[in-house]
């Protein structure tokens, strides 16, 4: 079964993407800090990380190079997931090794989704 890290601390944000994904079939873990999401991923060794940038301990930019760093984990996605401007977004993308970003706030689940599997599809 297809595995998602979703490493993100505000609650309501983590229910919405739970619900979404959840009528996939995907299993979804998550983690509400950056050491715990780094952990989570070397525990799981997901298919793909969802990863919000503004976390409470270490931003989100940290945290995609430690991933990086990990060669465990070479070849999984981090897909940035953040409500910060786009340009910003591409940036954090493109420095950090990062696969894409999806925008927040969600508004339209279905397209959500299909952004999330077209990540997945290029494993």
């Amino acid at each position: 079964m297809t595995q998602i890290l979703l490493i993100e601390d505000i609650p309501d944000n983590v229910e919405l993407v739970r619900k979404a994904l959840s009528r996939t079939g995907y299993t979804i873990v998550h983690a509400a800090d950056a050491e715990t999401g780094l952990a989570m991923a070397l525990a799981h060794i997901p298919d793909l990380i969802l990863l919000d940038l503004g976390l409470p301990d270490y931003d989100g930019q940290t945290l995609a190079g430690w991933l990086r760093d990990e060669p465990i984990l070479d070849k999984t996605p981090i897909v940035v997931l953040t409500a910060w401007p786009e340009e910003a977004a591409k940036q954090v993308v493109t420095s950090y090794r990062c696969n894409g970003y999806i925008s927040k706030p969600i508004v339209k689940v279905n397209e959500f989704i299909a952004q999330v599997n077209s990540y997945l599809k290029k494993l």
